[in-house]
């Protein structure tokens, strides 16, 4: 935003027209707030501002707006939602809005507080979202590791721990192949993917690695 501009530009966009005069009343005396022509709907800002959506829930119609409104970058976007459930809260963010607001608790300075939050490019979520936010993103992430079989750079995978437990019992990359019904090409690129990520010498440092940290 604009350092000079006093007053943040906020356009409106509800489908029903009593939630959306509610809203409207609640920011028109603030004096830090613009309020645009209510009928603009989506079109291009002529320059930063905030768009404020209001739902009782996420339809797919409200989805497509959201992504279409914060797909100019001098437009920021804040959610008014009743609820949403953690799957929604993932295809929100992923939408580009950075604030939400629940409906129950918007109240006039609040909803003030979350366009000016907008406005200097920040976010803000109320905290049961963010928990439950932060526990869908875990949940995703440790779905991601077990599909990919990759762990943090201090970690190993269950595939090289596999593969690791052979050398540690002296077999040859073609022996562990074998046993593993894996390709020794799979093998080599097990044991270098593991040792450059934590940077190992060569296999006995790695099975000395293993030892220490407990994994063997």
């Amino acid at each position: 935003m604009n350092a000079s501009r006093t007053r943040v530009p906020v356009s409106i966009h509800s489908a029903d027209p009593l939630t959306q005069a509610g809203v409207v009343s609640s920011l028109r005396c603030d004096p830090t707030v613009e309020l645009l022509d209510e009928g603009r709907e989506e079109a291009a800002p002529a320059g930063d501002e905030v768009a404020m959506v209001l739902t009782d829930r996420l339809s797919d119609g409200t989805e497509k707006r959201l992504r279409s409104l914060a797909r100019d970058p001098r437009r920021r976007v804040v959610l008014v939602s009743d609820r949403l459930r953690e799957a929604e809260m993932m295809r929100v963010i992923d939408s580009g809005v950075r604030v939400v607001v629940w409906r129950q608790q918007a109240t006039p300075g609040r909803l003030v507080s979350a366009v000016h939050t907008a406005a200097r490019g920040e976010s803000l979520v109320p905290a049961d979202l963010l928990a439950r936010l932060l526990a869908e993103t875990r949940r995703l992430y440790r779905s991601t590791v077990e599909e990919s079989g990759t762990r943090p750079a201090d970690g190993l995978t269950a595939r090289e721990l596999d593969v690791l437990r052979l050398v540690a019992n002296g077999m040859e990359t073609r022996e562990i192949a074998e046993r593993l019904a894996y390709s020794e090409r799979t093998v080599k690129s097990v044991l270098h993917g593991m040792m450059t990520r934590l940077r190992l010498r060569n296999r006995a440092h790695a099975v000395a690695y293993a030892l220490r940290e407990g994994h063997l």
